[in-house]
This record gives C-alpha cells, structure tokens and sequence, in this order.
C-alpha cells in the first residue's frame, strides 16, 4: 500500500515534529494519548531521552550497552548531547554522548517534505548501561507492512502547547498504513481508529527519534524510528502538527549501515578519531557537553 502525496496535503501543512521539543519547562508526559510505562521491566530499560545543550530534546532507543538509535535531525547541530535513562526504580542516570555517526545521505536544514536522505543516527555513550537495560537488536525486526500493528513510545508532549508535559515515557498502539512517497520514502502510521482522519495517538513534538515496535511486552522487537508527523486531516481551526500520520524510517532497510557503524562506534574510545566510513558527522562535530 503506497500513499500518494495528495492524500496527505491537510495534514502535511501541519508539519512540525521535523525539529526536536525545546525544553521551556518539565513535568509529565510524552505521545500523544499515550499511556504512561510504568512497569519496570518495560520500555523504560530501553527506550532514552537525549537532551542538547541548546535546549532540544528527542527520544531513543539503546541498541547496545552504549549505543543508542535516533533520527538524525536530533544530533545535527553543533552542541553537547547527553542522553538519560531510567533505572528499574525509576530514577533517572545521565550520560554524556562522546560522538555520534549520522546516516551520509540525511541532509540537515530540510523540511520533511523535501528530506531526501535517512533519518537515522547512532550516539556513543561516555559509558555502558548495566543489567538494568535491555538493548534492542535492530537486525531481527523485519519490515513494516500495511496493516501490522505496532506500538510507538517517546518523551515527548501531550499536546504542541503543552510543553510542560515532557520527560516521562509514554507509549500507544497503532497500525502501519503503508509507505509514503514524498522526497524520500517513509512508513506511516496512525491510530488504529481514526487512521488520522481526525485527532488519534500518534508522536508529537520530543518523540522524534523515538522506536516503533512490533510485539508486546517481553518481546518488542525494533522496526523503524519516528521521523516527523502531522496533524490529524480534520481539524477544523486549532491547527496542530501532532495526532494525526506519524511519519517512520523503517530500520530494516539500514541493517547494514546501523550493524557497521554500531560496530565503530562500539571500539571507539573518547580522544581518538572517530572513523568517518559511511558517516556524516564524527566526534570532533561536537564531543562534549559545552
């Protein structure tokens, strides 16, 4: 099932989550109508918040003890990233990101509609997460077909004007509802009832590079990262950009550069040169909390 552009113009001239939340102010929350995780051996061990020095903030996902899966528009810009985790008593553990490996073809200062490259990087941490945290391994995921069911999760806002409502983990069930061309290609989905007709559950501002997942509790497996969304196609004068397509890189199409640069990163130590094969940025872009 492929979408033609068309199909999608009211909701794509809501775009917004193509950037990251600035953080004005913290509290509770994250995608929208979500349920908070609260169970301690669920996603808080493997899904991350990664926060920039600037003031932005995106979500993650651990696929290593000190790597972490994101998109790449959350790490374009020259400052210090540091990503935080969640123990299983849920108190928060910060870590620096010491470099960072973003996909050659993501071109930074796009919009979604005319992003031609992939959407994904990968974060070194400064170090390795324990037991506690259950990294995904990207490489059995599979593809994402029209009509699979998955589930998104992020720490992102509730609303756009609710930016207090960030940096609590939050997760909601939807249904793929095929790709989209536009100047690249993507995965869509939306909630499972209003198929983003009208408002539903869906990523908003914070959860870009957030997982979508297949399976359930105890075996969610990693099948794409949110990229952008948009707001439902009905929605009369309160124009939004957030509970209607939720926009995906599908990560079963990048096994081989996320295994390759997983792998780099994984022998990198802080200091040295980061290899550069196959990537964008490297260390020496923005090493360090400034």
């Amino acid at each position: 099932m492929r979408f033609a552009p068309s199909r999608l113009r009211p909701a794509l001239a809501a775009l917004a989550v193509a950037a990251p939340l600035g953080l004005w102010s913290v509290g509770a929350g994250a995608v929208v109508q979500g349920e908070v995780s609260r169970d301690p051996d669920g996603l808080r061990g493997s899904v991350v918040r990664i926060e920039s020095t600037t003031g932005e903030m995106c979500s993650g996902s651990l696929i290593g003890p000190d790597l972490v899966l994101t998109a790449a528009h959350c790490v374009m810009h020259r400052a210090g990233y540091w990503v935080v985790a969640v123990d299983r008593a849920f108190r928060q553990r910060r870590l620096r990101a010491v470099a960072a490996a973003m996909h050659p073809d993501f071109v930074p200062g796009t919009t979604p509609e005319t992003q031609p490259g992939t959407d994904l990087a990968i974060l070194k941490l400064n170090e390795r997460l324990g037991p506690d945290f259950q990294p995904f391994d990207p490489r059995y995921g599979g593809d994402i077909a029209a009509g699979d069911p998955v589930a998104i999760a992020g720490y992102g806002v509730v609303a756009e004007n609710r930016r207090s409502t960030a940096r609590v983990l939050r997760q909601a069930r939807l249904v793929s509802l095929g790709e989209l061309q536009v100047a690249n290609t993507v995965t869509v989905v939306a909630d499972r009832r209003s198929l983003a007709e009208t408002a539903g559950a869906g990523a908003c501002l914070g959860d870009s590079g957030g997982p979508i997942l297949r399976g359930g509790p105890g075996g969610y497996q990693l099948v794409g990262v949110v990229s952008w969304s948009s707001g439902a196609a009905q929605q009369g004068r309160a124009r939004t950009a957030c509970g209607g397509f939720t926009a995906v890189t599908p990560t079963a199409q990048h096994v081989s550069w996320i295994s390759a640069r997983a792998a780099e990163l994984g022998r990198y130590a802080p200091g040295e040169a980061m290899p550069t094969s196959g990537s964008r940025a490297n260390a020496a872009d923005w090493t360090g909390a400034r």
